[in-house]
């Protein structure tokens, strides 16, 4: 029986250059072959690092306890009668992307609803990071430090990426100091994900954990094409599938948070299904690709291009569409104004329209006006992208400080989907509140923590 010997990798790797190694070299790798220098990342990385940020943020959170919201127990124990609160603590990363301004592009989810944000930079200095605005259906947000001497990355025009590119993602994962990881883009214009309305994202190999959420995913030219937000693991740990937002996206996100402090998209005024095979039957279609719209808003973009119900949307400016999803994704990455042509099937016959996408109204309702207990509360109808990922209820647009809802725990972005019982699927039923007013007012609200109640007094 023979055996065969694993050669060390400096002799297979100069083998293959068709170079010798001398046997004692064979422990590491030489700086030269043939009088070049091996290639390395560490000059390109240089010049990258400097611009990738830890950001670390803390949320207080209301704390109720009903042995403390009882008056009787307070006073016979003599303990305080103000709220509790715990900290929250989360940790990120983030990118530079302009110097002079101090401007750094993230994740929503490692900022979004912080009371304090610190930005740390390579160098060790620490700064106070102001929050300019957050995006959650991209998962986007820019944050703001004063500084001197910052350095920001260039932004490279990420739809020039393709599949197999290479790729380097940098981040601080899981509280360590900065770490940098390797890999190509897997793939390109990944949706239907979940955990955020709108995708396009970039898939890559390069391992992102927990903490490289916000941080940057550049080209081997040191340019920045993703920003990192999101891996799949049915374990928690990396196994090569990773999801990075493209620089294409996020800096139209960023260009609007920065002039305005929130986005405004595009909006057709339809509402979608998928199409079933039994839908596709009783339509006489072919196929199941494409959606069927259900609903057209008086007044909108789909109604003044004359799209029915019952209509099918095969096509977005001749890109076919499988789903509805694929449908509100094409519609929400485009902004305000935007002319977009539909390919329609109707009672069997083929049809294009076009139609100029108009800002997304949402119906509003002042908290006071339901019961004086929600005083400091604007209520809103649910955007189109998370009711087409099939959320009810009702969105809180925002909170005033020291308001009683604020002090029972109630936050922007969280979604009201009951009062007591009474389960509230949309803003009409809220408004009922007006005639009830419930002696008791537990609002069932679904945020960043889960579904949980607010007791409001």
């Amino acid at each position: 029986m023979s055996h065969r010997r694993i050669r060390p990798f400096a002799a297979l790797f100069a083998a293959l250059l068709g170079t010798a190694v001398p046997l004692a070299s064979q422990a590491s790798l030489p700086a030269t072959v043939d009088g070049q220098a091996l290639p390395s990342l560490a000059p390109m990385l240089e010049k990258v690092t400097p611009a990738v940020v830890n950001i670390s943020t803390k949320t207080r959170v209301q704390v109720r306890d009903p042995f403390f919201d009882d008056p009787v127990f307070r006073q016979f124990f003599g303990l305080p009668g103000q709220q509790r609160e715990r900290v929250a603590q989360s940790l990120g990363s983030g990118v530079i992307v302009d110097a002079a301004k101090g401007y750094i592009l993230t994740n929503n989810h490692v900022v979004g609803g912080a009371d304090d944000i610190t930005v740390s930079l390579q160098d060790g200095r620490d700064f106070k990071g102001k929050l300019i605005g957050t995006d959650p259906d991209t998962d986007v947000a820019v944050v703001q430090i004063q500084a001197t001497g910052l350095q920001a990355l260039p932004v490279a025009d990420s739809s020039k990426l393709r599949v197999g590119d290479f790729v380097v993602a940098v981040g601080d994962p899981f509280g360590l100091s900065q770490t940098v990881t390797s890999g190509i883009v897997s793939a390109l214009g990944r949706s239907g994900l979940g955990g955020t309305g709108y995708q396009n994202f970039i898939q890559t190999d390069a391992s992102i954990n927990p903490g490289n959420s916000g941080g940057a995913l550049v080209n081997l030219r040191g340019e920045l094409v993703g920003i990192n937000t999101m891996i799949f693991s049915p374990s928690g740990g990396n196994v090569g599938i990773g999801f990075a937002i493209p620089t294409n996206l996020s800096r139209d996100v960023m260009e609007q948070l920065i002039a305005h402090g929130k986005v405004s998209r595009g909006n057709l005024g339809v509402e979608t299904q998928d199409i079933t095979p039994r839908i596709a039957q009783v339509l006489g279609l072919k196929n199941t690709s494409g959606a069927v719209v259900t609903r057209v808003s008086a007044g909108s973009a789909a109604d003044g291009a004359d799209i029915e119900t019952g209509d099918v949307i095969t096509a977005i400016d001749g890109k076919p569409l499988r789903n509805a999803q694929e449908l509100r994704n094409a519609e929400g990455l485009l902004p305000v104004g935007s002319t977009v042509k539909l390919t329609l099937q109707r009672n069997g016959a083929s049809r294009e329209v076009t139609a100029k996408l108009t800002p997304e109204k949402l119906a509003t309702v002042d908290g006071a006006t339901l019961d004086p207990r929600l005083a400091g509360v604007m209520f809103s109808e649910l955007s189109q992208s998370l009711r087409g990922q099939g959320v009810a209820g009702v969105a809180v647009q925002s909170v005033k400080p020291g308001s009683r809802a604020a002090l029972a725990g109630l936050g922007t972005n969280d979604v009201v989907i009951g009062v007591g019982n009474a389960r509230i699927p949309n803003l009409a039923t809220m408004k009922r509140l007006a005639g009830v007013k419930p002696r008791q007012l537990v609002l069932v609200v679904s945020g960043d923590e889960g579904v949980r109640y607010v007791d409001v007094r």
